[in-house]
């Protein structure tokens, strides 16, 4: 057995539990092997529904190991799963490689559904972005915010493919609006809500993220020195009972600049002015090289400058397919009440 076998074979017996708690949860979503907390630094291979996606960061895996984790998983599991291997250790992994071991049979690459919390997600293992349709690391929290949505107004913030909208519609919320600059995330968003059309329809704004939440906040949107702003969404100020805030780790548009390193709060204080009194804002931040006890600190300092201090938080981990060695996960997330 070699030693990335040994390794899954470990990583699948630790998730024994989890996988038949997720099974009676109507989940068939997750993560079978976190690499680089579990043997091998660079290899993820997750669960899809029926798709088994591989994905190499590093270097690329060999055609017998590849062929050999697929068979491995297949028994474990006791499946017949589609095989999707991504090698991103090169300039473009939506491309099939030169061996026809790493070229994906056509059933894999069709338009396929998941499940997560019972609902329905669309799942393409290979499509125009880099990254898989569905975070897994953010199950937890579309799970809290499934059964804490009843009733209330729900504004997912930099939505991508909308599942933490989906979950909200699902736990009853009474409007849910969805925000992304991509109209590609937002078409993913489209097609979720239309897999579970037993669901109310929800609302999809394509918008910068600067122009439309400062609208929503009341703020100005500053116009740098010598650019003219382009055009932009026109939005009312209001408020919403539950608002999500998941940005990416870096990003640059004419309005401004997402960067979770340096300049957290410039994203952090219109989220917090945009949500309710007595509401809920939950904040995540994705980079490892930022720890959970300083970001907390500084998300908590900022609400109280804003003038919307922070009356209980929680941490919410991703679940045990996450594993982290040292209770340090790259995604962290916080639930502020308000």
């Amino acid at each position: 057995m070699s030693s990335l076998i040994q390794a899954l074979s470990v990583a699948l017996d630790n998730r024994q539990s989890l996988l038949a708690q997720l099974h009676q949860q109507s989940t068939d979503c997750y993560r079978l092997f976190h690499g680089s907390q579990e043997g091998a630094s660079g290899l993820t291979i997750d669960r899809y529904g029926p798709q088994l996606l591989v994905q190499s960061f590093h270097t690329r895996l060999e055609r017998d190991a590849l062929l050999e984790l697929h068979a491995t998983i297949n028994t474990r599991l006791n499946l017949d799963t589609l095989l999707v291997y991504n090698d991103r250790s090169q300039g473009n992994s939506r491309i099939d490689r030169d061996d026809a071991v790493y070229q994906a049979e056509d059933a894999a690459l069709q338009d396929l559904i998941g499940h997560e919390w019972g609902l329905n997600y669309r799942v393409r293992g290979r499509h125009a972005g880099q990254d898989p349709l569905l975070f897994l690391d953010l199950r937890n929290t579309r799970g809290w915010v499934k059964q804490h949505s009843a009733g209330k107004s729900v504004l997912n913030l930099f939505a991508y493919t909308c599942g933490v909208g989906l979950s909200a519609a699902a736990g009853g919320a009474r409007e849910v609006c969805n925000l992304d600059f991509a109209e590609g995330n937002l078409a993913v968003g489209r097609e979720n809500g239309a897999l579970n059309p037993q669901l109310p329809k929800m609302e999809f704004i394509q918008s910068d993220y600067f122009p439309a939440i400062r609208q929503m906040a009341g703020l100005p949107i500053a116009q740098r020195r010598g650019h003219k702003l382009p055009d932009y969404v026109k939005l009312d100020q209001r408020q919403y009972d539950l608002v999500l805030l998941d940005p990416p780790a870096w990003a640059k548009s004419a309005f401004g600049t997402v960067d979770l390193l340096r300049d957290y709060q410039s994203l952090l204080k219109p989220a917090l002015l945009t949500t309710a009194d007595n509401g809920v804002l939950i904040c995540c931040n994705n980079l490892a090289k930022v720890s959970m006890e300083d970001w907390r600190e500084q998300v908590l300092r900022c609400a109280t400058k804003t003038g919307r201090p922070v009356r209980e938080w929680q941490i919410m981990p991703p679940a045990e397919d996450f594993p982290s060695m040292d209770n340090q996960p790259p995604l962290k997330t916080l639930i502020l009440q308000l």
